[in-house]
């Protein structure tokens, strides 16, 4: 079964076993300094800066307990929703600030088994910010990004978009208020990612 969990696992949920997912590992700057501010950096980076995440459809995840202590910090106010139990600072999932994309990018601090319950095969993306050399194919990333878009345009065209643990049914408004981090947290946590 494949189980989110948070660390102290007051937070648990389930991803559908028929959702298709693609498993990315981003090195991305605001990644990395994502994890940082949430002070998770030792649990959520490899040693490259990357993050390991599974990305799939909203409507698939669901939450089964403890709901509640889903909160979520942007990093500007035009930036992704990222979702993180409050209860634990636990790394959940990444977002668009729009559900109509509903994409979400579940990090692998939340889930168990990756390589059994998802797939041992992930796609590098993002390396320009990472720290050492990254094996990545360009083609990869650009089949697992057309995969990705393809799947929001059917959920788009299909209505399923609708459906979302992250949002609240009827509006497009998060289940949580985006805490939107100060000029000197995000100048912080950007700096302890380049470190």
């Amino acid at each position: 079964m494949r189980h989110i969990q948070c660390q102290c696992g007051h937070l648990q949920g389930v991803v559908s076993p028929n959702a298709g997912v693609t498993r990315l590992l981003c090195h991305c700057q605001d990644c990395q300094a994502y994890a940082h501010a949430l002070e998770q950096a030792e649990r959520m980076l490899n040693p490259q800066g990357g993050t390991d995440v599974v990305t799939t459809l909203q409507q698939h995840v669901s939450f089964t307990s403890g709901a509640e202590s889903l909160a979520c910090v942007s990093l500007s106010d035009k930036g992704m929703l990222r979702w993180y139990a409050s209860c634990c600072n636990t790394p959940i999932a990444n977002t668009a600030r729009d559900p109509k994309l509903s994409f979400v990018s579940l990090v692998h601090n939340c889930l168990d088994d990756l390589d059994h319950e998802f797939s041992p095969k992930y796609v590098a993306v993002n390396t320009k910010h990472a720290k050492g050399k990254v094996n990545a194919s360009a083609i990869s990333g650009l089949f697992a990004t057309a995969r990705i878009i393809s799947s929001v345009v059917g959920a788009q065209l299909n209505g399923s978009w609708k459906k979302s643990p992250f949002f609240r049914p009827g509006t497009l408004k998060p289940v949580a208020t985006p805490r939107v981090l100060h000029a000197a947290e995000r100048e912080q946590a950007y700096q302890a990612a380049k470190s």
